[in-house]
């Protein structure tokens, strides 16, 4: 059994019949290569370089100022390279992104609200109080809020300049969850980056997770605490992410592949914190990189006089804060943190943060507000603080002897590891705070044994650059030659044209040159997506996959049906919303509301900001959620035509498919289904290679087996032959109607749901048309391009030229 304590992390009972059953999903053994110790730390910095291909990187992060800050920092460093940076992230830090030097664009939320709400609720389940106060449906749908922000953020113009912009890569960290949604609508790269581990290994358990009961099979149980914890989180938010993903017209993610999305995608991932406090673990791809901690260049600060004077005053002080923790009683805190400075003698320096400590101020206390950390904890003995990643890298940077008082989350994570490196006292939780307990832990930081031990991390780290390796491998894991334009090779493609016998991939600046000169290829446009994600359910075996889809088909035909009331009050409610959301844009560039054109002709309107227009959007609200109810029932035949026709017979044929993965024997890719022309390419494929590995594998397998096992192993070997030639064989035949018939649905699909493919042409259309307005071609130059272009485009391409010369 698993559930949830109140520091935010999930206590999983391993030996409970729950998580036994849950495990039985996920391998258990450990490889002989899994880390039993940390690897040698050896850290070496990348060499400056420079970049080809100038990229619009969206970067979307959800959470603290502190969870902000190193983007800013990776950001202003990935502008080096040429990039256009737009940090998309909650509108309270749109002056802290601005002030960089970097775009900003607003997604929505309120950290505050959600900091506020993690201190009174920390675990992932809330108490009974919570819900029935109604503030997991308020932040509910703040999260749909936050997820609709990301989207406009990867597609619509700058809130203050109106300069277009579609991405081109997708930077995010795991909570803000749209992630991998957007990249898959628009088939560009997606890249994770992150402060605290989020990828499954055996090397220690999710931070998020309390293991009992483990009786010594720590490795398993350190693995299965991550799927845990990421399939409890789907199950809060798995429907609003999945409403979500109908609004831009993806289809639904089911309940076993929304948690492993990253992981199923091998999405790229970069942890950001030092390989000399966490190094990398032995069990992790080659996909994920540990870089350092990401820090931003010293701002430059003049302290106060009266701060100035208190430092001199004495020797150096314990600082003392929890920045964005709002507490939920901050005088009952205040209290006890003079008391412990009392006990233990020293002075302090006492940050306000967001629950604005503050008090009388006797001569060994200083009240403190917005001050940069860079600054301040260098002149520290000591801090304590609540642990979060950004505010425990820069103690440690400095080796300052830390305290952390975790709150929720990660932070217990950090505490830990800073006491198993002797920097600093085990975590103190704020529950277990006494005036006496937490003098204890400030004895303990001010010894020298402590000091010397945060010093010597400090001397670790002095080689790292965070943020370098960071944009080293961001750029590593690009699918570079399929982003380069064939014309312009420093652009992305976002285009793709068939010019003789070829396709030809432009970019935009490229399409406008080419069709200033030939407007009649602009008909023959299509979107490129130089990174295409394709999502399918898992199936297991024929039975429960089988199983799975029939009970799906069932669930979309009762939802058809309750859908005639409820899809009404949704639309309505989604329609409020966003133009609530709309109108919060248009107000935030100096109190003045700014107008985006409306692109009606690519089926989406995208905000407006006249009070005619909220008028109108008032009533087409109600007009929509009419029209919701009506369209709820009337797709009750084409769910179940579907479900009959292309969802049972692919789960019955997948699962026939991999199948032989269970005895293990090896599972052929025949590639994926994205439309007509793949749907019969995967049936023969799978129909030949099936006959094929079906009837030889009778043979074949017990001769393999025999050669390893002798008499035993023939018998192993034919029964898995046999398995072979029902399944494999089983796979060929159902794959000949279910594969041609998904791909017949994805093709229509694609026809009728068309309003985000073409949103995405009017946006990339509209930056390639500002990018001609802003950058002249020369005559010559114009010529040039055209040349390459007839050249790309083989012979039938050079005849074409011949005959323009004549």
């Amino acid at each position: 059994m698993a559930w949830d304590t109140d520091d935010g992390r999930i206590d999983i009972d391993y030996n409970s019949r729950l998580v036994r059953t849950f495990s039985n999903f996920f391998p258990s053994t450990v490889p002989e290569d899994s880390q039993s110790a940390p690897p040698d730390y050896d850290f070496k910095v990348p060499p400056s370089q420079t970049w080809d291909i100038k990229l619009n990187l969206v970067i979307q992060v959800v959470g603290s100022r502190g969870d902000v800050q190193p983007f800013i920092a990776l950001g202003c460093e990935l502008q080096k390279y040429g990039h256009r940076i737009r940090l998309a992230t909650h509108d309270m830090f749109a002056s802290f992104v601005r002030k960089a030097g970097l775009e900003f664009y607003p997604i929505g939320g309120d950290p505050a609200s959600l900091m506020a709400y993690m201190v009174k609720n920390p675990s992932l389940m809330p108490s009974m109080k919570t819900m029935m106060s109604g503030e997991i449906g308020r932040k509910r749908q703040m999260v749909a809020e936050m997820l609709s922000g990301c989207w406009d953020s990867c597609i619509l113009p700058d809130t203050l300049t109106d300069e277009p912009f579609v991405a081109d890569a997708i930077i995010a960290n795991p909570p803000s969850f749209a992630h991998v949604h957007c990249a898959q609508a628009l088939g560009i790269p997606v890249h994770l980056m992150f402060t605290m581990p989020w990828s499954a290994t055996r090397a220690f358990p999710h931070p998020l997770a309390n293991l009992s009961n483990v009786d010594g099979d720590h490795a398993a149980a350190n693995y299965l605490s991550y799927h845990v914890v990421e399939w409890m989180t789907w199950q809060g938010l798995g429907d609003v992410i999945n409403d979500w993903r109908e609004s831009i017209q993806l289809e639904p993610i089911n309940l076993l592949d929304g948690p492993a999305l990253a992981k199923m995608l091998r999405v790229p991932f970069t942890y950001c914190w030092s390989p000399a406090l966490v190094p990398k673990p032995r069990d992790w791809p080659e996909y994920i990189d540990v870089c350092g901690f990401f820090f931003r260049d010293t701002p430059k600060y003049t302290p106060k006089s009266d701060l100035a004077d208190f430092l001199a005053a004495g020797p150096p002080p314990v600082y003392i804060g929890f920045g964005s923790i709002v507490l939920d009683d901050p005088a009952k805190m205040l209290a006890t943190i003079l008391e412990a400075v009392k006990i233990s003698g020293v002075r302090a320096i006492i940050s306000k943060g967001w629950s604005e400590l503050g008090g009388d101020a006797g001569e060994n206390i200083y009240y403190i507000g917005d001050c940069p950390h860079e600054w301040l904890f260098p002149r520290m003995a000591a801090v304590v603080h609540h642990g979060g990643a950004g505010t425990t890298a820069c103690g440690i940077k400095n080796g300052i002897p830390t305290l952390v008082c975790p709150f929720f989350g990660d932070q217990p994570f950090w505490g830990h590891m800073i006491a198993s490196a002797g920097a600093g006292p085990e975590p103190l939780a704020p529950r277990d705070m006494t005036g006496i307990t937490l003098a204890e832990a400030i004895r303990f930081l001010i010894r020298d044994e402590t000091k010397a031990a945060a010093m010597a991390i400090a001397q670790r780290m002095e080689s790292e650059e965070g943020v370098r390796a960071a944009v080293d491998s961001f750029h590593r894991h690009l699918p570079v030659e399929m982003m380069k334009c064939d014309l312009i090779p420093d652009q992305p493609a976002a285009w793709i044209v068939k010019s003789g016998r070829k396709q030809i991939k432009m970019s935009k600046m490229a399409v406008e040159v080419i069709t200033s000169q030939r407007s009649g290829l602009r008909k023959d446009l299509k979107t490129y997506q130089s990174k295409p994600i394709t999502i399918e359910p898992t199936r297991w075996d024929p039975l429960s996959g089988g199983a799975s889809a029939v009970l799906a088909t069932s669930m979309d035909l009762t939802g058809c049906i309750t859908g005639m009331v409820t899809q009404p009050i949704k639309v309505y409610g989604d329609e409020k919303r966003r133009q609530n959301r709309a109108d919060a844009i248009g107000a935030l560039v100096d109190g003045q509301r700014l107008d985006v054109p409306d692109l009606k002709s690519s089926g989406a309107s995208i905000r407006t900001t006249t009070s005619t227009n909220s008028r109108r959007s008032e009533r087409s609200a109600g007009g929509q959620a009419a029209l919701a109810g009506v369209k709820s029932i009337v797709n009750f035949a084409p769910k179940a035509l579907k479900g009959m026709t292309v969802d049972i017979p692919m789960a019955i044929t997948e699962g026939l498919r991999t199948a032989p993965r269970h005895y293990g024997d090896n599972v052929r890719d025949n590639g994926k289904v994205t439309g007509v022309g793949s749907g019969f390419a995967v049936a023969g494929k799978t129909f030949a290679w099936g006959m094929i590995d079906g009837i030889s594998g009778v043979v074949v397998q017990p001769y393999k087996e025999g050669k390893k096992s002798g008499a035993s192993g023939v018998a192993t070997g034919l029964g898995r032959g046999l398995a072979g030639l029902a399944t494999k064989t089983g796979a060929g035949m159902f794959g000949m109607f279910a594969y041609p018939a998904a791909g017949i649905a994805k093709s229509v699909r694609s026809a009728v749901y068309s309003r985000t493919r073409k949103l995405v042409e009017a946006q990339r259309g509209a930056e390639g048309q500002w990018m001609a307005e802003h950058q002249k071609w020369s005559a010559s130059e114009v010529a040039a391009l055209m040349e390459k272009f007839d050249a790309l485009g083989s012979q039938d391409g050079r005849r074409a030229k011949g005959k323009a010369k004549q």
